[in-house]
C-alpha cells in the first residue's frame, strides 16, 4: 500500500504562553490601541518595534498592518510619485505590485534567472529604458541573489532599494541580515510566515527623514514620540505636516504576540533549515528532481522548498499535483496561468500593462512550492520527499517523459 501524509500544510505552531498570557491581559484592560497608554507606559507597539531594531540592527522600525502596507508607505516614504517606475520581480506575489499601485507607481517586471534571483542584465535594461529610480526587491520565496553585484548596479544606476524581507525574515548574506541592504525593508508577520500574528508587517530603515514620513504616513498624528524606535522629534518637525495620514498602525495585541516569538526567531530558522536539508537531500536522490543549489554565501531559512520537474509535459502538471494531493501532499504550481489561492503568475495581474518575460515563464512552468511548517518532524519530511519522489518516478515512467 502506497504512503500517505495526513498532517495539514497549514497548522502553524501554537502561540507561546507569554504571548498567550500578554494578549489575554490586553483584553481585559481593553486598551488595545497602541497610543492608548498610561504616563510613561512603552506600548506593545512600541516595545516590539525597539525589539526588532535592535534585532535587526536597525536604527529605526515601524509595526504597521501587514506587510503589504509596510511596502506601500516605504515607498511613498522614499518618494515615490504618481508614475514614477518602480522595477520589481516577476516571480513576486499579488501584495509587491499591489504595493507599487498603491503609492502611484508603475511596475516593471524584471526577469529571473534560474535561481530565482533578478535577471542582472534584464535589470540594468528594464532600469535604463524606463528611467527608473526605486526598485522593489522581492526576495521570494527566501531566495536571497548575491547581493554586491545587485547592490552595486543600483548604485551605479541611482536606484534606491526598498527589500521585501517577508520571506528572509532571519537569512543573511555574507553575514549581513536581509533588510540591511537597501534604504528601507519590509517584513511580513502573515501566519505562513517567520513569526505570526495572523496579519502584520514592520518596517526598518537607517534613514531617519523616511522613517519620520513613514510613521506619520502610518498614522500617528502627532503622537509619534510614542514610538519605540523613532527619529528624533525634531526631524518630525520637517515632515508632520506634508505626510499624509494613510492609517495602518499595527494595534497592541498583535505586537504582543510577536514580541513573545521574537526570543525563538533564531532556534526557529535552524529548525526550518534542518527540515528543509532533510526534504532538499532527499528529493535529490530522484534524478528527474531538479532543486537550484544556494550560494555559499546564502544564510536562507528554509520556511518553504521549491522544486523544478523539467522533463514534466505541461499537460501533465495537473495529474501530478493530483496525485501527490491524494497522497496528502500539498504542492503549489507557479506556471499556472489561472491564480490559485495565493499564488498567481505575473501575468493574471491584468491592472499592469501587459509584460512579456520569457525566462521567468520558462523557469515558473516547471516550478513547484511547498510550505515547510514546523508542525512537521523530521520523520514527516522524509516522508512527503519519499511521496514526491515516487509520484515523480512513477510519472516519468507510465508516461515516458
Amino acid at each position: 500500500m502506497s504512503k500517505v501524509f495526513s498532517k495539514p500544510f497549514t497548522q502553524q505552531e501554537a502561540i507561546p504562553e507569554d504571548g498567550i498570557e500578554a494578549a489575554v491581559t490586553l483584553l481585559r484592560n481593553g486598551r488595545l490601541h497602541r497610543y492608548n497608554t498610561i504616563g510613561d507606559e512603552l506600548s506593545a507597539a512600541a516595545q516590539l518595534e525597539q525589539a526588532y531594531a535592535q534585532w535587526q540592527g536597525s536604527d529605526y522600525c515601524l509595526a504597521c498592518t501587514s506587510g503589504g502596507y509596510a511596502l506601500h508607505i516605504g515607498l511613498r516614504a522614499m518618494g515615490v510619485q504618481v508614475g514614477d517606475r518602480v522595477l520589481t520581480n516577476g516571480y513576486t506575489l499579488a501584495p509587491v505590485p499591489g504595493a507599487i499601485v498603491n503609492a502611484g507607481g508603475v511596475p516593471v517586471l524584471v526577469e529571473i534567472d534560474a535561481n530565482y534571483h533578478l535577471d542582472l542584465e534584464d535589470l540594468r535594461s528594464k532600469a535604463q529604458a524606463s528611467g527608473a529610480r526605486f526598485m522593489v526587491l522581492s526576495m521570494m520565496r527566501g531566495h536571497i541573489p548575491e547581493m554586491g553585484k545587485l547592490m552595486a548596479l543600483c548604485n551605479e544606476l541611482g536606484i534606491q532599494v526598498l527589500e521585501d524581507c517577508a520571506h528572509t525574515m532571519g537569512g543573511a548574506w555574507q553575514g549581513t541580515k536581509s533588510g540591511n541592504f537597501g534604504v528601507m525593508a519590509a517584513f511580513s508577520l502573515q501566519t505562513y510566515k517567520h513569526m505570526n500574528t495572523g496579519e502584520g508587517g514592520l518596517l526598518v530603515s537607517n534613514d531617519a527623514e523616511m522613517m519620520a514620513k513613514a510613521i506619520m504616513h502610518s498614522g500617528s498624528y502627532m503622537l509619534y514620540e510614542r514610538h519605540g524606535a523613532a527619529p528624533a522629534k525634531e526631524v518630525f518637525e520637517k515632515v508632520r505636516l506634508t505626510s499624509a495620514n494613510m492609517s495602518g498602525r499595527m494595534d497592541n495585541l498583535r505586537a504582543a504576540i510577536a514580541l513573545s516569538q521574537l526570543p525563538h526567531l533564531d532556534d526557529n530558522c535552524q529548525r526550518w533549515n534542518h527540515r528543509y536539508d532533510v526534504l532538499m537531500q532527499r528529493l535529490q536522490r530522484q534524478p528527474d528532481i531538479d532543486i537550484p543549489a544556494r550560494h555559499v554565501n546564502e544564510s536562507y531559512v528554509g520556511s518553504s522548498i521549491q522544486f523544478r520537474l523539467p522533463k514534466l509535459a505541461d499537460e501533465q502538471v495537473a495529474a501530478f499535483l493530483q496525485a501527490c494531493a491524494e497522497r496528502g501532499v500539498e504542492l503549489k504550481w507557479f506556471g499556472e496561468a489561472e491564480p490559485k489561492a495565493f499564488t498567481s503568475r505575473y501575468d493574471s495581474w491584468k491592472y499592469l500593462a501587459p509584460s512579456h518575460l520569457p525566462n521567468t515563464l520558462a523557469i515558473l512552468a516547471k516550478t513547484f512550492d511547498m510550505r515547510v511548517p514546523l508542525t512537521f518532524d523530521v520523520a514527516d519530511c522524509e516522508l512527503i520527499a519519499d511521496i514526491i519522489a515516487e509520484q515523480v518516478g512513477i510519472f516519468m515512467q507510465t508516461n515516458k517523459v
